[in-house]
């Protein structure tokens, strides 16, 4: 895909309801606060402290605004809000 969609795709993305956008590691990212409520059996894990987080469970999920969604991690809520203070495995 061409540079200049992926950014005007991204800008866009970056004003849906229910983001926001913070700073980590000199990027801008884009932060969505999920409640919880799949009824999926799919996990994830995070990538603050390692652990699997169950689709049941409240969670952060964020990526870089420069990379797109395709880089989305989920987080659980206290390891985002500690992601300043740790060292973060931010692996593909």
């Amino acid at each position: 895909m061409h540079t200049w969609y992926l950014e005007w795709r991204n800008r866009l993305r970056s004003r849906r309801p229910g983001q926001s956008h913070a700073g980590w590691n000199g990027e801008d990212w884009i932060v969505r606060h999920v409640t919880g409520t799949s009824a999926g059996n799919k996990a994830y894990r995070c990538p603050g402290c390692y652990q699997m987080i169950s689709s049941d469970i409240p969670r952060v999920v964020a990526w870089p605004a420069s990379d797109g969604a395709e880089d989305r991690r989920h987080w659980h809520t206290s390891c985002w809000n500690a992601r300043n203070r740790r060292t973060a495995r931010l692996t593909a």
